[in-house]
């Protein structure tokens, strides 16, 4: 993944650079640093997004299941 696709999926999932290094635990800085040379964006980076993605659109479900059937 290069620097670009990042702030694609970053706002395609609407998450912000800033909210991505809270949940992530790293810097923020760090994150601007990264580049397609010098500094390229960790492998990991793509399956932590891939998980994100995942158990947010899980939490949505289950707050719309408990919403439709009035469970707090």
């Amino acid at each position: 993944m290069n620097k670009q696709e990042l702030t694609q999926i970053l706002k395609d999932i609407n998450l912000s650079k800033k909210e991505f290094a809270n949940l992530s635990n790293i810097s923020y800085n760090t994150i601007n640093n990264w580049n397609d040379d010098n500094r390229p964006v960790p492998p990991w980076v793509d399956s932590w997004l891939e998980n994100y993605v995942k158990a947010k659109s899980y939490s949505d479900v289950k707050d719309k299941v408990f919403q439709i059937e009035g469970i707090k």
